[in-house]
């Protein structure tokens, strides 16, 4: 296969990477706390720790960890924020030699539930805000250790009142009880007395189970080992470089972490990249609140600034972000989800800077492609393949397609995920035999081997960049007892590109939309919930009785 994209590539970008310089992301990452000690890492409602801080409190961690007797491998999950204690959470563990498995914070029970006993998760470090959550399931689970973290843990003094506005003010803290829990700084300071055991790790050693939702409606965990992020963080690297070289002024790039670290674009781009460069990342807590992101944000000239197309628009309906300072904004990485036109060219506006869109998948660690960093327009395309990628279009039989046709895009790299945990039936679906990922998504290449997306062969919807499963919300909905049958569509929805549509038969025909809502509030995370419903008194169906969720979307029933 010709790659015909590699004519379209910046100067300087390689075709291809070499990921074999590391042999686990915890040497990729020693490397940069050795080259950048002195330099801030990470920094949250204005404190800030530099990478010697970061390399010491994950060492603490991590040995802490192991004196709990976890084994090499075992699995520890994570339910935080964008908190100073996560990249601390992420770094340790990986030190460790175990697992990370990110958990969304606002997941309900039965959703946190799935994702802890599919994994097989020993241990978890939670910020006390969702501790109520992991106490509503734990004894169904296999965790054993319990680390509660508090906002204001690694802020000094500033942390008590900080403690104080989250629990006393603000109320943020629902009561819970996790007995024989640890607190995150007693297990620092536990760890601090313990020595770290070196864990000999090799490039296919698994590093996060990444969850993402099945087309069975059920989440299932991506295994990404550590040569899959260590590729996609270099090859994010020199995919940017074109637009670090224009600036040698300079000296430290500064990121926005305003993506939740437990979505695979912000843990690679924002976290991972950011280490990895030695730049610093400015962690926000909660990027729903936008005067409170903006006002984070001021003081500092920003460089990078990864985001989904719903974060972009509301930060520029808020006539307080044009003030910040974007005079060294060398790139807005749009993913997750479409960015839309009248977004990228009032953004361009505001800030000087194009919204370089890109692509990428849970099970690609995950960027596949991107346009080029040099570009200042808006292309309506997701952009060049990364290099070391391989992309084709193919047919239903796995037939490439010719140019300009629309196909499934399949994907090979060392991107690419080793399979699902624990399901090799879900692997073999979405595995060639040549070893390419089939990424349920329709696309065209053209001649200078820009893709372009045209259509989803999943029925999945993108919802702010979060992939939301029909089969996982049609499931939850059965159970309410007034439902005969339910189908869950995605709709188009201005603010968040797509938003959840639910058809509803009734069993019973007082049943109401508040019903219906209340019952999805109590199971379901907020993304995931229905925006609109519509009762039916029957839904489109084959000949064999599969309810045709295509027609009920595209309104033709």
């Amino acid at each position: 296969m010709e790659k015909i994209w590699l004519k379209s590539y910046p100067a300087g970008v390689p075709e291809e990477i070499d990921e074999t310089q590391f042999n686990s992301l915890s040497e990729l990452l020693e490397e940069s706390f050795r080259e950048y000690r002195n330099k801030r890492a990470f920094v949250c409602m204005g404190k800030a720790i530099t990478y010697s801080e970061l390399d010491t409190l994950s060492t603490q961690l991590a040995a802490w960890f192991q004196s709990r007797g976890l084994k090499p491998g075992a699995r520890v999950a994570i339910m935080m924020p964008n908190v100073l204690q996560y990249p601390v959470a992420i770094v340790a563990i990986l030190r460790a030699g175990y697992v990370v498995v990110n958990v969304n914070p606002l997941y309900t029970p039965r959703e946190l539930e799935h994702q802890l006993r599919d994994s097989g998760a020993e241990a978890i470090v939670v910020l006390e805000n969702f501790a109520h959550t992991v106490q509503a399931v734990a004894k169904n689970t296999a965790i054993k250790h319990v680390v509660v973290a508090s906002m204001g843990d690694l802020m000094g003094a500033k942390g008590v009142i900080v403690n104080f506005v989250v629990r006393r003010v603000k109320k943020l803290v629902p009561a819970w009880t996790l007995p024989g829990h640890v607190s995150f700084n007693a297990a620092l300071r536990q760890g601090a007395r313990e020595t770290l055991k070196p864990i000999k790790q090799g490039p296919n050693d698994i590093a996060f189970l990444q969850y993402t939702g099945g087309t069975t409606g059920v989440a299932k965990g991506a295994m990404l080992l550590h040569r899959n992020l260590i590729a996609n963080v270099l090859q994010s690297e020199v995919w940017l470089e074109p637009g670090r070289k224009n600036r040698p002024d300079i000296d430290q790039f500064v990121t926005v972490v305003a993506l939740p670290l437990y979505h695979i674009f912000a843990l690679t781009v924002c976290g991972f990249l950011t280490l990895r460069t030695g730049g610093m990342g400015i962690l926000i807590p909660n990027p729903r609140d936008i005067p409170g992101t903006i006002k984070e944000l001021k003081g500092f000239a920003i460089n990078t600034f990864p985001a989904v197309n719903t974060l972009y628009n509301a930060l520029l309906n808020n006539p307080e972000f044009a003030k910040l300072d974007f005079s060294k904004l060398i790139a807005a990485n749009g993913g997750g989800m479409a960015v839309q036109e009248a977004v990228a060219k009032r953004w361009f506006e505001t800030t000087g800077s194009p919204i370089i869109e890109g692509y990428g998948l849970s099970e690609t660690s995950p960027c596949v492609t991107c346009n080029p960093v040099t570009a200042t327009e808006y292309t309506g395309t997701i952009g060049l393949p990364f290099p070391s990628t391989e992309l084709t279009i193919r047919d239903d039989d796995n037939n490439d397609m010719p140019l300009g046709q629309p196909g499934e895009i399949c994907i090979r790299g060392p991107q690419v995920m080793a399979g699902y945990w624990n399901r090799p039936d879900e692997t073999a679906k979405v595995m060639t035999s040549d070893g390419f990922f089939k990424s349920g998504d329709v696309g065209i290449m053209d001649e200078r081997g820009y893709v372009k997306i045209v259509d989803r062969k999943k029925d999945m919807i993108l919802v702010s960049g979060f992939n939301v499963y029909p089969n996982e919300i049609e499931d939850v909905v059965a159970k309410l007892p007034g439902v005969f049958e339910v189908a869950a569509v995605g709709v188009k929805d201005a603010a968040s590109g797509e938003a959840v549509k639910l058809f509803v038969v009734r069993r019973d025909p007082h049943l109401t939309e508040a019903d219906v809502m209340a019952f999805c509030k109590e199971r379901l995370t907020g993304y995931k919930r229905p925006r609109v419903i519509e009762f039916r008194t029957e839904l489109p169906k084959s000949n064999v009785g599969k309810i045709l969720r295509r027609e009920l979307r595209d309104g033709n029933a």
